[in-house]
């Protein structure tokens, strides 16, 4: 099997060290102020950065929020020659895929890993200069106090036929074989189509297929819960087809300069001065201009105003973009049910790092609740070196959800199970140093049976296009797909 890929993450993490203040976004057709529902997000606001006072511009085509959807509808306006403008709250663009700086290591906001399968990032993004480096096309699972691994058969058939010895722990040899089959069918027919296919769970279409409870509670449980944040493995058979095929035809990779680099790229194709920083929208309203057409005004947390002339493009996290779109999103409602979440903890190795792979290590004890902490782990500068600064190494380590501990007792509790793996020795405070915790409580919308994983991007009210991961399936290929579509919907509307 290849490298667990993360999935398509909300734009902001908690993270340990900074104070942070929540985000308000309101919509009205009058003028009064309705904010949004918590996220269990925290958000720095300060001022726009582009703007400030109280000035008013206008363009045909505003879009709220720059993560992967909005860049990707911007890039498609620049493309038609469309006038718009791109706000967005954060003091950078890539939502979740943003990369910090710290000691000289590459921190990714949640850990994240680029399937260079998917068919929309390879149309839009230039993979030469993301200078992609790969992960070894396998996991190694943590089990009875050692390390198991499982192979990509074809890109690592020598490791792949030893992990065919009865002996091996992880799945029999049907198991195997099994997986082979499961890779083959989804290579099978036209990937979007797969997403509108007949669906169960991912534990059942496990079941169903024949796989062992040993290969399911082993290996997929952990190996799913690292895309999709649940170990009950109750997310559609859908998501798991649409995986499964990119995992098949394309590489696990991380950018040498982090995984912010993908959203950079696409600012950078994008006209100068069209991406508003540090800019929140925190009112929405609908008016007439002087010749009587009906246009919106969006207004920022510093008193500015854009007025958007024919369209307005929300591409922002579910609770956002229901408050800017307020009832004309109700007759086409984004995902709903209860939001799934992650944490993320870096830490700074003295060193190298006790493995010299490029792989991801998993937990083969994983329980659907309840359990070990830590799901999965890797060593970013094992895959690429950029992550980390000469004679150091970075370790990632993932949790499903956000834990009810404060900082000091989660690290200690991670320490103690990452002891377990790699040795009372090697994981000790002098030579592995906490670097930082993201905690991101709204990773992904609810893709729980029975989803709809192809929302329409257009709202009743002429006026307003949705897109964004609550539209389409929470991976990078469903946020830049709903991005291009939006916009392409916004250009035939013109």
């Amino acid at each position: 099997m290849s490298a667990v890929p993360a999935p398509l993450i909300a734009r902001h993490a908690r993270v340990t060290h900074p104070s942070t203040s929540r985000s308000v976004v309101s919509r009205t057709s009058t003028r009064t102020q309705f904010p949004i529902r918590h996220r269990g997000t925290s958000v720095r606001v300060t001022a726009a950065s582009a703007s400030s006072g109280t000035s008013t511009t206008s363009h045909d085509v505003v879009i709220v929020g720059g993560g992967l959807a909005g860049l990707c509808a911007a890039k498609r306006l620049t493309e038609a020659g469309v006038d718009f403008v791109l706000l967005e709250s954060d003091d950078g663009v890539g939502g979740r895929l943003r990369t910090d700086k710290l000691d000289g290591f590459l921190l990714d906001r949640g850990f994240a890993i680029f399937l260079t399968g998917y068919p929309e990032a390879q149309r839009i993004l230039d993979y030469g200069a993301l200078q992609l480096k790969p992960f070894y096309a396998g996991a190694d699972v943590f089990l009875d106090g050692e390390f198991h691994r499982v192979a990509d058969p074809i890109r690592q058939p020598i490791d792949a036929v030893k992990s065919l010895n009865p002996s091996h722990p992880i799945g029999s040899v049907i198991d195997k074989v099994l997986v082979g089959l499961v890779r083959l069918q989804s290579l099978l027919g036209n990937c979007y189509e797969q997403l509108d296919a007949d669906e169960t769970t991912i534990a059942l279409r496990l079941k169903s297929s024949g796989f062992s409870d040993q290969m399911i509670d082993r290996f997929f449980r952990p190996f799913m819960s690292g895309i999709f944040f649940d170990p009950k493995l109750g997310t559609s058979s859908r998501l798991f087809t649409f995986v499964m095929r990119m995992l098949a035809t394309g590489q696990n990779c991380l950018p040498v300069d982090g995984i912010g680099a993908v959203g950079e790229q696409l600012k950078s194709k994008l006209p100068e001065g069209s991406v508003l920083l540090n800019t929140q929208v925190v009112k929405r309203e609908e008016m007439k201009d002087d010749n009587g057409e009906t246009v919106t005004k969006l207004t920022t947390s510093t008193g500015s105003s854009f007025i958007a002339k024919k369209s307005i493009i929300v591409a922002t996290a579910g609770p956002d973009a229901q408050a800017i779109s307020g009832e004309a999103l109700d007759s086409s409602p984004s995902a709903t049910g209860e939001p799934v979440g992650t944490t993320c903890l870096y830490f700074a190795i003295d060193g190298e790092a006790p493995f010299d792979v490029p792989i991801l290590y998993l937990d083969g004890s994983k329980k659907p609740t309840g359990g070990q902490l830590v799901n999965n782990c890797c060593f970013p500068s094992t895959v690429s070196a950029s992550y980390a600064p000469a004679g150091k190494a970075l370790a990632s380590v993932s949790i499903v959800g956000v834990p009810d501990m404060n900082d000091d007792e989660l690290e200690w509790k991670v320490r103690s199970e990452l002891r377990v793996w790699f040795g009372a020795d090697e994981v000790t405070e002098q030579k592995w140093k906490h670097l930082k915790t993201y905690r991101i409580p709204f990773a992904q919308p609810s893709q729980q049976v029975p989803t709809n994983l192809n929302r329409d991007v257009r709202l009743n009210d002429g006026r307003t296009y949705v897109c964004g991961d609550h539209r389409s399936p929470a991976t990078f290929d469903g946020a830049m797909r709903s991005g291009r579509l939006a916009a392409e919907a916004v250009i035939a509307d013109l």
